[in-house]
């Protein structure tokens, strides 16, 4: 097995990162393609994969004999509004150490780790290897689900590696073990007919804003546990997360108090979570003398394994019809849940972990969830599944402005995958 290459991570990695590949409507096609193609170009005998009504996936395959190993990542990234971004989203800035550039680390790193893997075994490893790089999981139209259906052979394999995520923090490897599922409801209260005059009929005549946010205020305790009735909640059996840590990470302010009771591993990773995402009411500027006849919000809820996503679900609809003040007419609009997920931790994983960061893993979940990840355990039950990746919890501020990734981190994220290939070669 050779070095991994620093530099050919670097100047791969800004190649990507140039790219604004964002899957979303109203974004152009054109730097999907292009990235798909670049994908390609550093993929040797790689193919593209038709995605019904998204950009291609990319597919390669490598090396010979037992067993399979999947490599899967995205080139895809979030949108970049400018504000707050101390340089360009989209040119690669190299600053103490970090790359930063929207999809940095999210997920471009992922495709750059399994480059300089597979490099490191002159792209003839040890283990047949099959490589997955989708170009539409930030939109959450989840389309690839279409091409495991269509050919489940594709990606089937004994180990899938997911390289879309990270340490809990900065140089401590961590292997993840659970993802708890995710649903939304859209909830529309109505009170009036129309909009009143404040001055006329303010006092009498229901709002529909303040009845909405006295009925999202019931979904939790005064101490921010979560309030609904017939919710699992486990405990988290895992490393915990220090709070101390945890408070830095989040950026939570002096003075301000996390919410919710036990540890922050059950909290984070054992627990459902209620959040609110969005509010339809008028905004603070312009806003007029009025009483608000609709309202609406929309509520995020995630599932911790051991729930029944379609139970969350509807208990948390049957708490919100069941409260809305003053006989206010309800509208609920449910996505379902994706389901949680629990994985064994993987013994090969866990020892090239150790070996590429020279400590010992820390094993704990991740709050958030990937649907792809729940379904392949769906069709392959059989395959070990590898959650890790350069995403760093400390800076890496996916999803948002100054999204970075450590070099560092990046290139040991390569050596734990070469590791991984070689420990996995019978």
């Amino acid at each position: 097995m050779d070095p991994i290459d620093a530099g050919r991570l670097r100047e791969d990695l800004e190649r990507l990162v140039r790219i604004p590949s964002i899957a979303f409507e109203g974004h152009p096609r054109a730097p999907l393609d292009e990235a798909a193609a670049l994908v390609r170009e550093l993929l040797p005998g790689s193919r593209f994969v038709d995605v019904p009504g998204e950009a291609p996936s990319v597919y390669a395959e490598y090396g010979s004999g037992e067993p399979t190993v999947l490599l899967y990542a995205h080139y895809d990234v979030q949108p970049a509004p400018p504000e707050g971004w101390k340089s360009d989203p989209f040119e690669p800035t190299l600053r103490e150490g970090r790359l930063y550039g929207r999809g940095a680390a999210d997920d471009k790193s992922g495709v750059v780790a399994h480059l300089g893997a597979l490099r490191a075994h002159g792209f003839d490893p040890p283990v047949r290897v099959k490589v997955l790089i989708e170009g539409s999981e930030e939109n959450g139209r989840q389309r690839i689900l279409e091409v495991v259906e269509r050919e489940p052979d594709l990606m089937r394999a004994d180990v899938l590696v997911i390289a879309d995520g990270g340490n809990w923090k900065l140089g401590e490897p961590t292997l993840c073990t659970t993802l708890r599922g995710h649903g939304k409801l859209t909830v529309t209260l109505r009170t009036l007919k129309n909009a009143l005059h404040s001055g006329m009929f303010g006092g009498a005549a229901p709002d529909a804003l303040l009845a909405l946010t006295r009925l999202l205020a019931t979904l939790h305790d005064a101490d921010g546990a979560v309030a609904v009735d017939g919710l699992f909640e486990g405990e988290w059996a895992g490393a915990d997360l220090p709070e101390a840590d945890f408070r830095r990470q989040a950026g939570v302010l002096d003075g301000v108090q996390l919410i919710g009771p036990g540890s922050v591993g059950d909290r984070l990773w054992a627990r459902h979570a209620i959040s609110v995402l969005g509010l339809d009411a008028p905004a603070v500027e312009g806003a007029g003398n009025i009483v608000i006849p609709a309202a609406r919000a929309k509520v995020a809820v995630r599932v911790p394994p051991g729930a029944d996503p379609r139970a969350s679900m509807a208990a948390v609809e049957a708490h919100l019809r069941a409260r809305a003040p003053w006989g206010a007419h309800v509208e609920i609009e449910v996505e379902p849940a994706s389901s949680p997920l629990a994985l064994r931790a993987d013994a090969a994983a866990a020892r090239a972990l150790e070996a590429a960061y020279g400590k010992p893993v820390a094993v704990m979940g991740n709050g958030g969830s990937i649907p792809l990840v729940a379904h392949l355990a769906e069709v392959y039950p059989d395959a070990a599944i590898v959650l890790w990746g350069a995403q760093d919890s400390d800076a890496a501020q996916i999803h948002a402005a100054n999204e970075s990734v450590s070099l560092e981190e990046l290139e040991k994220s390569a050596l734990t995958e070469a590791l991984l290939l070689k420990q996995l070669a019978p």
